[in-house]
């Protein structure tokens, strides 16, 4: 059957049917684990911050800054990286970043100083948007009435990465020290990219284009697509919350009155299995028109979690079920984001991800370092008043936005 649409949008909806139908439910379940073993190696440095203080000499002040170059590596990687996902080979995208970031995870362990970790570390983050590749690689193999759930379940596995590796990092730590953690997770990674070779399924590109324009067509997205304005400043603003805690956490649970270890500090991540939860159940609200209640929901509870994480010195029940709340409405409210920038322009789903995320990338790093420095100055109250801010002022921004366009 002839197509009566331009040539250009031929070529992207006999693209996008081809594509659609091709994830079984065991090919999405090995992309929510990859996509959960890669963003670990983000997250894995934020139970460890204490042990390279230490062992680099720098203060507790700056150890966000660990954080910071990290998320700085993983903003430059969505916009010049993550793009070429709808012009590029995905399948030999995402097998090409998990090779070379196990090479960069083997010298971030063997780093011989806090400036070559540094550099380390931010090629971690710039390779680490594989994530976001799978995201997208996931939303392009499934009909558009099923992309609210794909983008959950793979999300579903990212939120596990991120809690185990907080835990598992914090074990490893108090058993080999915290370059033990960037030694296994370079051979996890390898491990990885060798089984997925096996699993993932062929993709042609999404568009023909030079990558000079592939780049003007991503940063075009901001202006042609009024959805990813608002929902990337939500984002910002959501996971500067999210970064706050988990980064400045391990400061009062390692001195009096819980002088605990990092395995147990570790531990508390569990505590945001809700966070997994959330995920898989808000791109089912999504695909069924229920975003902007999910997102304003969301955000109340992120701002009522910061109640229970401030009573962390009087009951640690308290900072659970605050931890708890705070994941919960984090992965629902970015799962629910991702979905509905998907739906505005689903042939560009690379660009739109990588648009994005680097505003997740940015809230993340300004969260970390915000963290460190305000618990130097003013300690946990300061903290938890610092993230119940960037909460407040995103549930503003959806209120103030419910009634933008969704395109």
């Amino acid at each position: 059957m002839l197509c009566a649409k331009p040539p250009a949008a031929c070529s992207r909806i006999e693209i996008e049917a081809s594509h659609t139908g091709q994830l079984t439910k065991v090919t999405l379940l090995l992309f929510a684990i990859a996509a959960g073993i890669s963003v670990a190696n983000i997250y894995c440095a934020q139970p460890l911050l204490d042990s390279m203080a230490q062992e680099f000499g720098f203060s507790r002040s700056s150890a966000g800054s660990v954080i910071l170059v990290t998320q700085i590596g993983y903003a430059v990687g969505l916009l010049f990286v993550v793009p070429l996902g709808d012009l590029l080979n995905r399948r030999r995208l995402v097998l090409t970043q998990l090779s070379l970031s196990a090479i960069v995870l083997a010298l971030v362990g063997l780093a011989p100083s806090e400036w070559l970790l540094l550099i380390g570390l931010f090629f971690v983050g710039l390779l680490a948007v594989v994530v976001q590749v799978l995201v997208a690689f996931a939303a392009s193999l499934v009909p558009p009435e099923k992309r609210g759930r794909a983008v959950g379940t793979v999300t579903s596995g990212v939120v596990l990465g991120i809690l185990l590796a907080r835990v598992v990092a914090g074990a490893l730590s108090d058993i080999g020290g915290w370059r033990a953690v960037y030694l296994t997770s370079a051979l996890l990674t390898l491990v990885l990219a060798g089984t997925l070779s096996r699993i993932i399924p062929d993709s042609g590109s999404e568009m023909r284009s030079s990558y000079a324009q592939l780049l003007r067509s991503t940063f075009a997205l901001y202006v042609t697509t009024p959805v990813l304005r608002v929902r990337a400043a939500i984002a910002l603003l959501l996971f500067a919350a999210f970064s706050t805690l988990w980064t400045s956490l391990v400061l009062p649970l390692s001195e009096p009155p819980h002088p605990l270890s990092h395995t147990a500090i570790g531990l508390f991540g569990l505590a945001g299995v809700a966070g997994a939860v959330a995920a898989g159940r808000a791109g089912q609200l999504v695909d069924q028109g229920w975003g902007q209640w999910t997102t304003g929901i969301g955000l109340g509870i992120l701002l009522i979690s910061w109640i229970c994480i401030a009573c962390l010195h009087r009951s640690l029940l308290a900072l659970v079920i605050g931890i708890i709340l705070l994941d919960f409405a984090v992965q629902a409210v970015h799962v629910t984001n991702q979905s509905m920038i998907f739906a505005a322009r689903p042939e560009a789903k690379s660009r739109l991800v990588a648009a994005y995320m680097v505003f997740y990338s940015v809230g993340s790093g300004v969260g970390a370092l915000a963290a460190t420095r305000t618990y130097a100055a003013f300690h946990w109250a300061g903290v938890c008043a610092l993230g119940a801010s960037f909460s407040m002022a995103a549930l503003g921004i959806w209120a103030l936005t419910t009634r933008v366009s969704q395109r």
